[in-house]
This record gives C-alpha cells, structure tokens and sequence, in this order.
C-alpha cells in the first residue's frame, strides 16, 4: 500500500489556505487601510520638515543680511583701519550703539564682534549675552581672533559675501552666556573704499535658542531631530546623544537611521522611513527627513532635520473601523497556526532525523533513526543518504590506511622496517630534551657490519638484502623494547639507549650485538658471519646535540674498527688513548733530547 507522499500534503495544506482566503482579504483590507494612513502621516510630515528648513534658512540668512548691514557701514571700515582698540575712540563708539540695538533686537545673537585685520585680529568692538543682558567687552580684555578659521576664512572672501562655520559648541575663553552652547557662526568680510579686506563682522547665534522658537508651534506628539552635515546629532529627543562630538563619542544620524545616508552623500534631499515597511529603521513611527542648505552666499553648508510622529497616534484613526476585521483575521490565524504546527511536525521531523544524521555522519546510533522503510519522498532520500555515508566511509577508511602507509614509509627504512634516519633524529633530539630535563642521560651505539661488503660482492645484491634484514631482526631481539635501533643507511645501523640505565648497559647491549652479529647467519642456503664494529658515545660527556652525539660514535666506530673488527669503543675511551699517545709521545721526545749530548 502507497502511503500519501508530500504531493498529497501540500495538496491538503493549500485547500486550507482556500478557506482561509476569505479571512486574509478582510486582514490585507486593513492592512492596505493602515498604508494609506501611514503614507498620508510620511508626505504630512515631509511638508512640515520642509517648511522648518525653509524657516530655519530664512532665519539664517536674516542674520547673514544683518552682518552685511553692519560691515556695509560707513564707519566700519574707517574703525577697523584706524582703531587699536585701547583709549578714547569717538567713532568707534557710535558704531558700539549700533551693534548694541542690533544685539536688543535679535535674542537669538550671543555675540557680536567687529574684528580688525591688523594686530593679529584683535576684536575692536564685542557685545556678549550673559544671564544679566548685553555686557560689552573692552580695553584689555579684547582678544586677538586672528588664529581661528572663522577669522581668516572670512578675511580671505571678497566683500558682499557670507562664511558659515561649522555648527560647534562654543569653547571660547571668556564666551560668557555662549560657553557650552551650540554655536552657529556668520562673518561677512569689510572692505575700505578701494575694495581691499580690511576686517570682519562675525555674529554668533545661540543655535539651540532658535530652534526651540523654531519649532514652538509643532503639535507635542513630534519629535525634532537635526543633525550638522558631517551627520552629528544636533538635536535628539535623548539630550544624551546630542554633541556627541563635543564629549569624545559621536553619535550620528546615518548610524542610528541608515537610510539617511543618501542625505549626507547628497545623493537624495528628502527621506521617508515609516514602521510598517521598515521597522528596523523605525521602530513604531513615521519620519521624514530633508537635507537643507544654508548660508544662501555660499550654500556649502547644510543641515538634515527630520521630525517623527509615533505610529500609534497615525493609526489611532484605523483602530476602531478596523476591530471587526481583526477579530475575524485572529479567529482564522489561530486555525492557520493550528494546522501549521501540526504539519510542520509531520514534515520536518524526519528532516531533523536526517539533519541529525549528516552531522553525525559515522555514528552508527544516528543511521538506526532514519525513516528506511518510509515509501515516499523522505523514505527515498533517507536511503540514498545511507548508502552515501557507507560509501564514504568506506572511502575514508581506504584513504586512512593509504595515508598510514605513506607515514609509515616516509618515516622507515623499506628494506629493514627499522625507523630512518628522519625518525631517528626526531627521537634522538626529544630524548635528549627529556634528558636534559630530567638531568639523565642517554647513549648511541653506532653499528656498522664488518664484512658486508664482501658478502655483497661474493654473493650479489639479493642475498646482500636479505642479510641487512636479518641483522635488523636481530638487532630487535638483542635489545629492549624502550630502545630504539634505526638504519641510517648501507650496512650502518644506530642504537638508542635512554634512561639512567643507558651508561652501565651500553657496553653491555654492544656486546649482545656483537655476540648476535657473530653468529652463523643461513640465507638462501648459504652459510655467512657478518661481524660488526661498535662505537659508543654518551650524552652529555660526548655530545650535547644529536648530531655531535652522532659524529662521536661514528668517530670510535672506526677506531674500534682500526683496532681490529668485532669489537666496540666508548668514545671517552678513544679520547683517552689518544691523549695516552700525546703523552708517549711528548716524553719520548724529551728523552731524547736529554741523550743527544751525552752521545
């Protein structure tokens, strides 16, 4: 019997959702209603930022046509060429009057100053805002402006023309009311009768003053944002995040609203965010931004005010027409959940079984799971997957024991299967290591056979095979298990001694070797003695590396050799003979000095 495969499912899950279309039209109905009010909140919105840009550059540009009023006075440039600032100036002081009743009519300037070219843009005339009212600046504590950009940046513009400084926080000494405040700043170059730049008018607006009168008449349920045009928050609803560049930590628009990055890149100069297409980027509210330049000469500088209205007060509307509608869409959505949690269960149970199986993939627990005897779909793959991981890792196996058998001949001597000398000096260089730290000490043997060569010669390569291999069978026999012997190559072997055992055992394990190699080897039917000369060197007497270890046993190898063969030598004891033999010889010498003259 054929079991329902998934086609049959799916066929019943979509006569499901037949009957559930009703209910889905009503909800999409006041979804597309929820939309339109969304939308209608965004271009409302949108209107309104707008319109508080245009405020907020009138604004600015009003206080751009007072600088100019001012620098465009008679008097102005006469001041600023003749005055240092100090005594007595009668000029200067009824130009002081003017900037005076320009600073009563307009509360949103802090500060106003007339600041000459010479004596390093020392300010002749200042009025600032304190908590008191207007307190003009003067004598001494006039200071010299030269060094700030907002100086020379406007010195170096021709007359009728307006600089806009960044928007800053105002951290000059003796700013009074204006220390701490956002600070906006306009200067407009003076000019004498021939048209050079002879000074300048700067006027300081308290930025945070003219926004608040700005954005008065906004209704409460708004909330303002602006930001300078390097994306710094000027004005947050969080007071935390606004200067952020002031307190060493920035905070900008384009990070806590990534969609405005158009905005800063001047790519696009309006955006609209609400939080039923993007929650991410609005989180139950509708936003408009607008990017607005300001500064009408120059039009280098702008700002990004956006303004935000809670989606819960744009939907208020649609709450009531809409309960019915949602009463309805919950009923069927718990009914849509029903059904889906049960097929969901029913389809991607066996899935999660062979998930679990591909993670596991050798573990035999793991394959017992799986739906084998299932007839449809998921019976089909769970079968395929099965003979997929048998294949595999029957695959792996051989690869392992392939890749066994690669170390294996790369680190032994193929012949002999003695470790080569590879492996011997991995071994020999961690014993000396563990010897060192254990302060014990260890010896080599180097092995050579005496009369190989001939048994080469006489009886060929083969049998000369055949011979090493039984002298490296031997070799195994004589020694211990914790000790290593290795082909270095030809008919020269290597023996490793470790342990505190290794000074008083070598000559006697040197002596078995000897005794083993002396004996009747038969091969092939031919009866032979190989022989073998030893030589012993000890760590740390003789070597402290394995390759001085190595040279030193090799070195009494051939003296034992040159002394006659089938014997061994420490290589202490080579060195002693040999100082033996200086000794002989130097006294030697002496005597027979002494007897020359008798004769």
């Amino acid at each position: 019997m054929i079991r329902p495969g998934l086609t049959f499912k799916l066929s019943i899950l979509l006569a499901c959702i037949g009957v559930l279309a009703s209910g889905a039209t009503g909800y999409y109905t006041y979804r597309a209603n929820r939309t339109m009010l969304v939308n209608e909140a965004g271009q409302s919105l949108l209107t309104s930022t707008e319109l508080l840009g245009q405020r907020f550059s009138a604004a600015i540009d009003d206080v751009g046509a007072d600088a100019l009023v001012l620098a465009s006075l008679p008097s102005t440039a006469n001041v600023v060429q003749t005055d240092n600032g100090l005594g007595a100036n009668a000029p200067r002081e009824q130009l002081a009057q003017v900037y005076a009743s320009f600073m009563v009519h307009h509360p949103e300037d802090l500060q106003i100053r007339l600041i000459t070219r010479k004596h390093y843009g020392l300010e002749l005339i200042r009025f600032d805002r304190d908590a008191d009212g207007l307190m003009r600046v003067e004598g001494n504590s006039l200071q010299e402006k030269g060094q700030f950009a907002y100086v020379f940046d406007t010195l170096a513009f021709s007359p009728g023309r307006i600089y806009t400084s960044p928007i800053t926080v105002n951290h000059e000494y003796g700013t009074h009311a204006a220390e701490g405040k956002p600070t906006l700043r306009l200067g407009t170059p003076i000019a004498d009768a021939s048209g050079t730049v002879v000074g300048v008018v700067i006027i300081d607006i308290d930025l945070a003053g003219l926004l608040n009168r700005l954005q008065s008449d906004l209704p409460s349920d708004y909330r303002f944002y602006l930001a300078n045009e390097w994306g710094d928050f000027l004005v947050h609803p969080d007071a935390s995040k606004t200067f952020g560049f002031d307190k060493g930590r920035r905070v900008l628009m384009q990070d806590s609203f990534s969609a405005t990055k158009p905005l800063f890149d001047q790519a696009t100069s309006e955006v609209l965010l609400n939080g039923l297409v993007q929650p991410g980027q609005a989180a139950g509210q509708v936003l408009a931004f607008v990017r607005r330049p300001f500064g009408s000469s120059e039009g280098s500088r702008f700002i990004v005010l956006g303004l935000a209205r809670p989606l819960q007060d744009v939907l208020s509307g649609a709450t009531q027409l809409g309960n019915r509608i949602i009463r309805m869409v919950l009923i069927f959505s718990v009914l849509a959940l029903f059904l889906a949690i049960l097929f969901a269960r029913a389809l991607t149970k066996p899935l999660h079984i062979l998930a679990y199986a591909a993670t596991h993939l050798f573990a035999e627990h793991a394959m017992e799971t799986l739906p084998l005897k299932r007839t449809d779909e998921i019976g089909i793959l769970a079968r395929c997957f099965d003979r997929l991981r048998r294949e595999i890792k029957s695959q792996m196996d051989v690869l392992h024991n392939k890749q066994r058998e690669l170390v294996h001949l790369a680190t032994h001597d193929g012949l002999t299967g003695l470790p080569n000398r590879m492996l011997f000096m991995q071994k020999i260089e961690a014993a000396i290591a563990e010897a060192t730290r254990r302060e014990e000490g260890l010896a080599v043997l180097f092995v050579d056979l005496d009369r190989f060569k001939q048994i080469n010669d006489q009886f060929g390569h083969s049998i000369g095979d055949k011979v090493l291999a039984a002298v490296a069978h031997r070799l195994t026999q004589v020694l211990c298990s914790a000790d290593v012997a290795a082909r270095l190559g030809g008919d020269e072997f290597i023996v490793l001694i470790e342990g505190p055992r290794s000074a008083e055992a070598a000559p006697g394990i040197a002596s078995r070797i000897i005794g083993a190699l002396n004996e009747e080897l038969l091969i092939d039917g031919h009866s032979m003695t190989v022989g073998a000369s030893i030589g012993i060197s000890q760590f740390p007497d003789d070597g402290a590396t394995a390759e001085e270890l190595l040279l030193n046993a090799d070195a009494a190898m051939y003296a034992a050799k040159s002394d006659g063969r089938c014997a061994y030598l420490r290589y202490r004891d080579v060195i002693e003979a040999r100082k033996l033999k200086r000794e002989q010889a130097s006294e030697g010498a002496t005597e027979g000095r002494e007897a020359e003259p008798t004769a």
